[in-house]
């Protein structure tokens, strides 16, 4: 059993999986219990994902940390989480892009953006925001983006996602029905480049519902 934050990311680290600094950083000061609902707190450190409600999960931190890895965010970027579910991924990339970068949070449950929020407020973030929407076609407002990443199952890789994609930009994306493939998507001018590692299963990222 892993009993606190600081196990969390050792367990993390010794199993290879987390090697990024910054991504480290960002772990020990964003606490995963702040995301996890009040009933659940004794298991909030584990390796495996929890409901929070609207039946959506937080992933487990394994696929979290393997996700901002191939992910590679950067200090000052634009980033635009889909699927932003409870927000901790969201907060996780607004400590690593820091005041100059910018992380917007889009989910199609309300539900689910209002209690972002809610778990977000104690960080006192003013480069991070939730918006209620249909993540599958992006946030044109503040495109383009130097990073996307999708924290849901997609049947195939949404085109307004790629067309939202800044040149030079990544994005990181499960693609697939049950089984889904990790898909790293790097695009350069015309040309994109996309490199897929097998094995995850995610929620289905749910499309054209209507959000007001």
């Amino acid at each position: 059993m892993i009993n606190s934050n600081q196990e969390l990311v050792n367990f993390l680290v010794y199993e290879g999986e987390l090697n990024s600094q910054s991504l480290k950083t960002a772990l020990l000061k964003i606490d995963r219990r702040f995301f996890v609902s009040p009933k659940l707190q004794n298991e909030a450190y584990e390796n495996y994902p929890l409901p929070i409600g609207e039946w959506q999960t937080i992933s487990q931190p394994s696929t979290v940390v393997f996700m901002l890895e191939k992910l590679q965010p950067q200090l000052g970027q634009n980033i635009l989480e889909v699927g932003s579910g409870c927000g901790w991924v969201s907060a996780l990339l607004a400590f690593i892009v820091g005041n100059k970068g910018r992380v917007t949070g889009i989910d199609i449950i309300p539900e689910l953006v209002e209690l972002a929020r809610d778990n977000t407020k104690r960080f006192n973030f003013n480069n991070l925001e939730f918006i209620a929407g249909d993540g599958s076609k992006g946030f044109i407002k503040l495109a383009p983006y130097e990073r996307i990443i999708v924290s849901a199952g997609a049947k195939t890789i949404p085109q307004a996602l790629i067309e939202q994609l800044k040149d030079g930009g990544r994005m990181v994306i499960p693609v697939g029905d049950y089984l889904q493939d990790m898909m790293v998507v790097e695009k350069k001018g015309k040309w994109i480049k996309k490199v897929a590692y097998p094995g995850f299963v995610f929620v289905p990222l749910l499309e054209d519902r209507f959000v007001s």
